[in-house]
């Protein structure tokens, strides 16, 4: 190798720490904002108007990133990593300050939809640039460190976000990642250095077109039917054909689109035809049922933002440990398989086990329940991600890890939309029990926590009681499909983890400030 190729491939990675460093501030900005809202959300859609529509917070998000998760790996294929991360980080931080800004559900959702779709590229495009410059046979171990970000996001999130939410405004938990972004967009600007490669290209604005149209149909069937409009309405009817149709348009077009947002040829491969089934399932599972843990701790518990903050440190714990552990061992012995198939059985087990409580139920009982699902979960997101990395080209590692993560927020996207409309229904039936005929509640029970609070006392327990069975029904419902994503975890083929790859064939930006040098 000449000495040309060499400084070519070892440029990237001669700061590998401050690289490190600023992808780290990225992804705490990313996972920050997923966890700082759990424990406010029961405060805030009390405060605008309706606890029942607390699953819009949360899918108006995952719509926009899942949407927008493809499209980001593409156009980082394209146009460079760099310049498409920046660009995330000033969409995230300026949809965040207009979320603060909110005065009801309605604007809090639009905005909330903006924030995911800057969101959707922070995720993605940090375990890209991660590719870019560590080889898979040692990304182990920092897909690990990375994890190990998520899970601190994980712990600080709720703490702050319930301390905000308590002491300051449930507004603050936006407002933050104002300070957040603005350092991450600095410190990307000063250290990110790529090889750069320059082409024309084709943007596939039509595909792009066709999956938000598919994707955004499909999520508003799932959160529509059966409450606002009957399941077999010509709303629901309506929604579901022009999404599957949509769908079906974009698969065909992507098929023939000189450079596709999603290469079908990615379906050839196995290891990705498998990561993304599990992905999806397992997204589904955890994104539509540990939205809930939130409100079972301030509801059901009567637990403070605070408090409830504390009292989920259990689950991110075990998704830091095994986090950390499971990135290790597969940089050690080189085999990552065996991890996806311990987690997704550990995670059914903590969703059974939650399924089980009760209104009166001690905090232990949930503590080990919380425990056992985070190891679970810690154990399966990142290494589905290693693999996909591993087995693909690397001129193809945007998009494959864009569309791997696509899978899961679709799947997450899916399962609190349809989760929602479960937990929704339950409650209703639970609520129809309980409420003596002809009795004045002074208003919906699940408008707010103050209207509960505000129930006699006896009343009150009976609404208490239908929240836990109601919520208990929703983590059963999580079981079997965390199940199906054992049974897949079994599929998934072991590729031998490569120890170099050429960053030659990486399609990245450069920076626009040099790396400070070590020297």
């Amino acid at each position: 190798m000449s000495t040309a190729d060499t400084t070519e491939q070892t440029a990237p990675t001669r700061h590998i720490g401050w690289v490190l460093g600023a992808l780290m501030l990225t992804m705490l900005l990313a996972a920050l904002d997923q966890t700082i809202v759990s424990t406010a959300l029961p405060t805030i859609t009390s405060d605008l108007g309706g606890l029942s529509e607390l699953s819009w917070v949360v899918t108006a998000y995952l719509l926009a990133a899942t949407a927008s998760t493809p499209i980001w790996g593409k156009l980082s294929d394209l146009y460079g990593r760099k310049l498409m991360l920046q660009s995330a980080v000033v969409i995230f931080v300026i949809a965040s300050a207009l979320a603060g800004l909110s005065q009801n559900m309605s604007q809090l959702i639009a905005t909330r939809a903006l924030q995911g779709l800057g969101g959707g590229g922070l995720m993605v495009l940090v375990m890209a640039v991660i590719a870019d410059v560590i080889p898979p046979r040692e990304r182990g171990k920092y897909t690990g460190l990375f994890g190990a970000v998520f899970g601190m996001a994980s712990i600080i999130g709720p703490l702050l976000g319930g301390f905000f939410t308590q002491h300051l405004s449930w507004r603050w938990i936006f407002y933050i990642n104002l300070p957040l972004g603005i350092a991450a967009f600095l410190v990307l600007g000063a250290v990110l250095h790529l090889p750069r490669h320059r082409e024309k290209h084709i943007i596939d604005w039509t595909g792009a077109v066709l999956l938000v149209v598919g994707v955004t149909s499909l999520l508003m069937a799932a959160v529509w039917g059966g409450q606002q409009y009957r399941w077999g309405s010509g709303e629901i009817l309506g929604l579901v054909a022009l999404g599957v149709a949509a769908l079906f348009w974009f698969v065909m077009h992507e098929r023939r689109a000189p450079e596709p947002i999603v290469s079908m040829s990615l379906f050839r491969n196995r290891v990705f035809s498998v990561t993304a089934a599990i992905g999806f399932v397992v997204g589904f599972a955890m994104f539509g049922a540990i939205v809930y843990l939130s409100i079972y701790l301030q509801v059901v518990n009567g637990s403070t933002p605070t408090q409830s903050g504390l009292q989920l440190l259990p689950l991110m714990g075990g998704v830091i440990v095994t986090s950390i552990l499971s990135g290790r061992l597969i940089a050690r012995t080189g085999r990552y398989k065996i991890f996806p198939i311990i987690g997704t059985g550990l995670a059914t087990i903590g969703l059974f086990m939650l399924s089980r409580l009760g209104g009166d139920s001690p905090y232990w009982e949930i503590a080990v329940a919380m425990v056992i699902l985070g190891a679970g979960l810690g154990n399966v997101m990142q290494v589905l991600i290693l693999a996909v990395q591993n087995a693909v080209d690397a001129r193809d590692i945007g998009a494959a890890t864009s569309a791997s993560t696509f899978f899961r927020s679709i799947g997450g996207s899916f399962g609190t939309a349809i989760f929602g409309a479960l937990w929704t229904a339950r409650l209703t039936t639970e609520l129809k029990d309980v409420m003596p005929a002809g009795a004045s509640t002074g208003g919906d029970p699940t408008h707010s926590m103050q209207a509960i609070h505000a129930l006699p006392a006896a009343l009150q327990a009976d609404v208490l009681d239908a929240f836990a069975r109601a919520i208990d029904f929703t983590f059963l419902m999580a079981v079997p499909i965390m199940a199906v994503g054992f049974v897949l975890a079994w599929f998934l083929p072991e590729v031998t983890l490569r120890k170099t790859h050429n960053i030659e064939e990486m399609l990245a930006d450069d920076a626009a400030v040099p790396l400070p040098s070590s020297d």
